[in-house]
């Protein structure tokens, strides 16, 4: 199969044919927007320039400051975090389940103070958190949550499509992910307050926009005249170009084959461990459904050997390479000048595991070359058994 097929093309070609004339846009970022909503069950998707705009705005579309608290995972890509610096506020983190590697909800509440406004739970690897758990909290405490499901796409979580149970859901179309766009994002919602605040702050702060696409469209006699006054509040430029959303929007419509693909890799994954005791995989608890943007294992083997000397047999047998977990965010040379992230012990379960995870890619398109990837894998296991 093709990452991008005749379809992304034949979109791209609707939008530059029609030359980028604002007055007689094709449509594709409305387009985009209704599908994702659609495919998602809720009632508002609003594009964005990447996964990372998307959480900024949906931190300011929760009122979310200076001084406030946001509770984030450690282990996972620091734009998370980022994000909640970039709304002025400090992150918080808490520590992972041991089995799952995701945000545990009992050091959730135990992080809580008297600043807290909201969680920010990741949908790690491709597998949802415990949703009931921190959704139960934030009901307690009146915290906003926002979804990071930037690796999720097709997830579902005890039934419910992984990115419809928190307050608001934020995806990344970054190259990477199950579905791309070169760099892109959508954050959704079925608040419709929400949902006109998001528009508004990532649309420069314009007055007439809303939160439903296509809709406050300025008139002309309105934006011609002298008088008229556009912004009402601070915003940014979080816009999607139409030449993204061309490609996006048939990425979404291939959505179900793309997720699939990267399911049936992991699966060969899966074949190639079978019993293996010293590779642990990540537990996929009852009632969830993973989407696979990587395949994790542990490595838990007394230090018989390290997780280099893997790396290195695997690549001797035909591998890619292995990739290792983003160092957790904390420990960064950019969070250790935060105050209260300078030190170690913070997350004590996230500091043993994030140095023995292996991140298997699970991005082929040709299941020929992920099964030769996959017998890479268990070679490498038959070599150190």
């Amino acid at each position: 199969m093709e990452r991008i097929s005749e379809k992304e093309r034949t979109y791209i070609k609707e939008v530059l044919n029609l030359q980028f004339r604002a007055s007689s846009s094709g449509g594709m970022t409305k387009r985009l927007e209704n599908k994702f909503a659609e495919s998602f069950g809720v009632k508002y998707a609003i594009s964005h320039v990447n996964g990372t705009a998307t959480m900024h705005s949906a931190l300011l579309a929760g009122g979310i400051g200076p001084g406030d608290e946001v509770i984030v995972p450690p282990l996972t890509m620091a734009s998370t975090s980022f994000a909640v610096l970039h709304a002025n506020a400090i992150p918080v983190f808490a520590d992972i389940d041991p089995h799952t590697f995701t945000i545990d909800p009992a050091d959730v509440r135990r992080k809580i103070t008297p600043h807290t406004k909201a969680i920010i739970p990741v949908a790690l690897y491709g597998l949802s958190p415990d949703m009931d758990a921190i959704m139960e909290i934030a009901g307690e405490y009146n915290l906003t949550v926002i979804e990071d499901d930037a690796q999720c796409l097709l997830g579902y979580y005890k039934g419910r499509i992984v990115g419809s149970i928190g307050h608001m859901a934020s995806f990344s179309f970054q190259t990477s992910k199950h579905m791309t766009c070169g760099e892109g994002g959508m954050l959704i919602t079925n608040s419709d307050g929400l949902a006109d605040k998001i528009r508004r702050f990532s649309n420069l702060g314009y007055a007439i926009v809303s939160g439903k696409p296509g809709k406050g469209k300025i008139a002309k006699d309105a934006i011609q005249d002298p008088e008229y006054e556009r912004h009402i509040c601070v915003g940014w430029n979080y816009r999607m170009s139409d030449l993204c959303a061309a490609v996006a929007l048939a990425q979404v419509e291939r959505l179900e084959e793309l997720v699939g693909q990267r399911v049936r890799v992991a699966r060969l994954y899966m074949e190639a461990i079978r019993g293996c005791k010293w590779l642990i995989p990540q537990s996929v608890p009852d009632g969830c459904k993973h989407s696979y943007w990587t395949y994790a294992l542990l490595l838990q083997n007394n230090g018989e050997f390290n997780w280099h000397d893997f790396r290195k047999k695997y690549i001797e047998f035909g591998g890619d390479g292995v990739y290792a977990a983003w160092q957790l965010t904390y420990l960064e040379p950019a969070f250790r000048l935060q105050k209260g992230n300078s030190r170690k012990d913070l997350c004590p379960i996230a500091e043993s595991i994030q140095p023995r995870l292996l991140q298997f890619k699970t991005n082929y398109m040709e299941m020929e070359i992920a099964g030769q990837k996959a017998d890479a894998l268990a070679k490498t296991i038959r070599y150190f058994n």
